[in-house]
């Protein structure tokens, strides 16, 4: 046995602040425009839909899942600074690549969809932070690193919407620098901001991050891709089987967790201008300060769970989680008789669809020489009559959709950290990368198959039909899980090494 020196274990844990920021900037890249893609999307491009709005957020994981496990397995065999660095770097260079989705005169929306798709593709480190994560940690330390971790991805999506409403200032025509065709604007800046802010995460990569690694008693050992960096022994405990099914039950629970938390961010822009005629842009600045709300209220989560996870242990706050998580989804169900506000600009242009009869439609004719204002704006809002659905399903109250995020807020960082932990632990000390790069690949997955889901079926069905699925798929994971449940435990507690 090697004893972990003084200066080994500042070291170790200077590497792992490195990957809680690498952490953070993956996951503002990814919210610091969620906000504003749709209306963004608008604007450079009208012959984009809400359908493929879906694909557009579905793109980053598109890029993710398919990185992620290459990623993933390149850190299991070399030092981990390559695929880091190289990752960063290509999520630098398509947030530059987004600035300029507006410059092309044509075909715009597929410019947008690369540049997201690339974004996707370098966060696909997050498979080699927490790899790296769960192999410089003892066991002991495991629960509360991987809690720091999630709160680092948390405060990015905090930092993310605030970013972007702190840059709504600057407004959509905002500063045009002609000699590099830049416009820079509250769509642009933000993304220029996050190419930054990757530059940086490059330069600490090299200056500080160092290969470390600890066994699951937290004593030093000897890491395979170090290339010398390491002094110890290699770990004997690697010995024994990991419990695959204990592995694909953890896969598909966080699948369903990253599921339905896509959903929640895809639909919020659409449904609160559909459901209260907000414009474009003050959907992004409202939703931006809604979920900024969310955020910190995720953070204080992850602090709290890393204190009661030492006295009910993760599986029990995975339960209590989702349960959270259902009752958020049911809340936002649609009730009552009010209906929303209908975008009479549509039915003006003659854009009702052929089948919609004539006489469902009579009321709304009335109605809309009394209602619609003389100085209306060329924007139209409320919810299009395009969507069949906005002429016959009730408003969602904002009391509804404001309970709702509080209490999704709740639950989903609690099922993703404890996801996380748990998976981490069953795991063990043998390399890790190539199995978080297929965790990272189901929850992007999710990502992928979250906003094309909600897109379609809100678009096609509404609220009612896509929530109620929603709630539909959580209770199968609840069911999974109780069928599961004894079999989530540690790989040294399994075989009897440590005990629970």
């Amino acid at each position: 046995d090697v004893v972990e020196t003084q200066e080994h274990c500042k070291s170790r844990w200077r590497s792992i602040w490195i990957m809680y920021l690498t952490m953070f900037l993956s996951s503002v890249g990814f919210s610091i425009v969620i906000m504003s893609v749709w209306p963004y999307l608008q604007k450079i491009d009208p012959t984009a839909d809400a359908s493929f709005l879906g694909w557009i957020i579905a793109s980053y994981s598109i890029g993710q899942m398919v990185a992620s496990p290459l990623f993933g397995l390149w850190s299991n065999y070399r030092p981990r600074r390559e695929p880091l660095v190289v990752s960063t770097a290509i999520s630098v260079a398509a947030n530059c690549l987004y600035a300029y989705v507006h410059v092309p005169h044509s075909y715009n929306k597929y410019y947008m969809l690369t540049a997201r798709a690339l974004v996707g593709f370098g966060a696909g480190n997050v498979a080699v932070v927490r790899s790296y994560i769960a192999g410089a940690t003892s066991l002991t330390e495991r629960t509360s690193a991987m809690a720091n971790t999630s709160a680092c991805q948390a405060v990015g999506f905090i930092l993310g919407p605030v970013f972007q409403t702190c840059f709504t200032l600057i407004g959509e025509e905002g500063i045009t620098w002609k000699l590099v065709h830049l416009q820079l604007n509250m769509y642009t800046a933000p993304v220029l901001f996050g190419a930054l802010l990757g530059v940086i995460n490059i330069v600490l990569i090299f200056a500080i991050f160092r290969e470390h690694r600890v066994d699951d008693m937290g004593r030093q050992c000897k890491s395979i891709n170090s290339e010398g960096e390491e002094s110890g022994v290699l770990d004997e405990n690697a010995e024994g089987n990991i419990d695959h099914v204990a592995v694909v039950a953890i896969n598909f629970l966080f699948f369903v967790i990253l599921f339905v938390f896509a959903v929640y961010e895809t639909i919020a822009t659409p449904l609160t201008m559909d459901m209260y005629s907000w414009t474009r842009k003050e959907a992004v600045f409202y939703n931006g300060i809604i979920l900024s709300v969310v955020g910190i209220e995720s953070v204080i989560v992850f602090m709290v769970v890393k204190t009661l996870s030492k006295k009910t242990g993760e599986r029990a706050i995975l339960h209590g989680g989702l349960m959270i998580v259902l009752v958020g989804f049911f809340i936002l169900l649609p009730w009552g008789k009010k209906l929303p506000n209908i975008q009479w600009q549509e039915i003006k242009n003659n854009s009702i669809p052929r089948t919609t009869s004539i006489e469902m439609l009579m009321p709304f004719w009335s109605l809309q020489e009394m209602q619609l204002p003389s100085n209306h704006t060329a924007e139209p809002v409320g919810c299009p009559v395009t969507q069949s659905w906005c002429l016959n399903t009730p408003i969602i109250y904002l009391a509804q959709y404001i309970s709702s995020d509080i209490l999704i807020g709740l639950g989903y960082p609690v099922c993703n950290v404890m996801s996380y932990t748990l998976y981490s632990k069953i795991l063990g000390p043998k390399p890790q990368g190539v199995y978080m790069g297929w965790l990272t690949a189901s929850g992007s997955g999710a990502r992928i198959l979250g906003p094309v889901f909600v897109s379609q079926i809100y678009t096609h069905l509404g609220p009612r039909w896509a929530f109620s699925l929603i709630c539909g798929v959580v209770v199968v994971s609840l069911l999974l899980l109780e069928i599961v449940y004894k079999r989530l435990i540690a790989f040294s507690v399994r075989y009897g090494r440590m005990h629970e």
